[in-house]
C-alpha cells in the first residue's frame, strides 16, 4: 500500500470546503462579537494589517493578534474581537460587493484589515475534527515561517495576500475564487500549525512531534490493520510505556481511540456513498465481527450502520 501522509488522509476522509464571507476594515475604536456557528462551520479570521484582541469564553484569556496571525475556532466557539482600547467602539457599518460583505466604520485611530470566513464540513465529519482539535488556535504565519525552517509560512502569507487583493475588486467569478482559496487555506494551515507546535494538544499537537509521526501516519494509511501498541511504538522507535505516555500528552487521547474515530468516520463514508453490505464495510475497516462493529458504530454515530445509512441517503 502506498504511504500517504496523514494531513492529506484526513483531508480525502473529512472534505473541508470553504466561504469568504467579510472585510472588515476598521479604525479605532471597534468592537466586533461573533456568535457560536452551525455544527460543521469552523470560522477564522486572517489579519492583513493592524491588530486586535480576541476573547473566547472558556477558551482562557485574551490574546493578542498581529498582522500574519490566523486565528481559528475548531468548535465554533462564541468569541469577540476588540481593538485594544477601552473607548466606547464606533459603529460598524456593513456594505456588500459582489464577493464579500465589508465591515467598516468611522473610527479616527489606528486602521485594521482583517478577513474573516468559515471552513466548511458536514455534520458527520466534525466529530472528528472537534474531537481532536482545540477550542481556539492562532497560527502565527511569520514567526513560524522562521521557526520550522520551511516555506509554507510565506505560502499562507502569500494565499492570504491574494484573497485580500480578490476581495478588493468586483471580478468575475470572484466569489468562487474566493471560495476555493479558503478551502485551500485550510490545508496550509494546518500544516503549518503542524510544524510550528501552534495547537497545546490534539493531532496538530501530535504531528508536532517528530518521534510520533510514524505512528500518526501508519493509523490514517492502514486503519483496518489490527495495530498493537508495541507495533506502534517501534515504528517510532520508543519503549510501550515511553509511546503511551507521550501519545497521550499529545494527543489527549489514546492511539485506540484515534483509531477507533478513524474507523468509524471511514466507515460512515462507505455507508453513505456505496452500496457494500454493513458485514463488508465492517471488514473493511478491521472488525472482523460485523456484530462488534455494529456495536461499536452505535456507540459512536447513536444509530445502527443501517439507520446511519438511510438517514444519510435522505436527509
Amino acid at each position: 500500500m502506498t504511504s500517504t501522509d496523514w494531513l492529506s488522509q484526513l483531508l480525502s476522509m473529512v472534505p473541508v470546503s470553504g466561504a469568504l464571507d467579510y472585510r472588515c476594515m476598521l479604525g479605532t475604536p471597534w468592537r466586533i462579537e461573533h456568535p457560536s456557528t452551525r455544527p460543521g462551520e469552523i470560522p477564522f479570521h486572517a489579519v492583513v494589517e493592524g491588530s486586535a484582541i480576541v476573547e473566547v469564553p472558556g477558551g482562557g484569556p485574551p490574546q493578542r493578534l498581529v498582522a500574519g496571525d490566523i486565528l481559528l475556532l475548531p468548535h465554533g466557539s462564541q468569541h469577540i474581537l476588540r481593538d485594544g482600547s477601552k473607548a466606547e467602539p464606533a459603529l460598524v457599518r456593513a456594505r456588500q460587493t459582489l464577493s464579500v460583505t465589508i465591515k467598516e466604520n468611522d473610527g479616527p485611530g489606528a486602521r485594521f484589515d482583517m478577513l474573516c470566513g468559515r471552513f466548511i464540513l458536514s455534520d458527520m465529519h466534525e466529530r472528528l475534527v472537534r474531537t481532536y482539535f482545540p477550542l481556539s488556535l492562532i497560527v502565527r504565519a511569520p514567526e513560524s515561517a522562521a521557526a520550522s525552517g520551511s516555506d509554507t509560512g510565506q505560502r499562507v502569507a502569500g494565499l492570504v495576500a491574494l484573497m485580500r487583493a480578490e476581495s478588493a475588486n468586483e471580478n468575475l467569478g470572484g466569489k468562487a475564487m474566493l471560495n476555493a482559496l479558503t478551502a485551500a487555506l485550510f490545508a496550509v494551515t494546518m500544516r503549518l500549525a503542524g510544524e510550528a507546535g501552534s495547537a497545546p494538544e490534539g493531532l496538530l499537537a501530535l504531528a508536532g512531534n517528530p518521534r510520533l509521526t510514524p505512528a500518526l501516519t501508519a493509523l490514517f494509511n492502514e486503519p483496518a490493520y489490527p495495530w498493537t501498541l508495541p507495533e506502534l511504538a517501534s515504528r517510532c522507535n520508543m519503549s510501550r510505556a515511553t509511546f503511551i505516555r507521550h501519545f497521550q500528552e499529545r494527543l489527549g487521547r489514546s492511539a485506540a481511540d484515534l483509531l477507533t474515530d478513524i474507523r468509524m468516520t471511514l466507515a460512515a463514508n462507505m455507508l453513505r456513498a456505496s452500496d457494500l453490505s454493513t458485514g463488508a464495510v465492517a471488514e473493511a475497516v478491521g472488525y472482523q465481527s460485523e456484530a462488534a462493529f455494529q456495536r461499536a458504530f452505535k456507540s459512536y454515530m447513536g444509530v445502527t450502520p443501517a439507520q446511519w445509512r438511510r438517514d444519510a441517503r435522505n436527509p
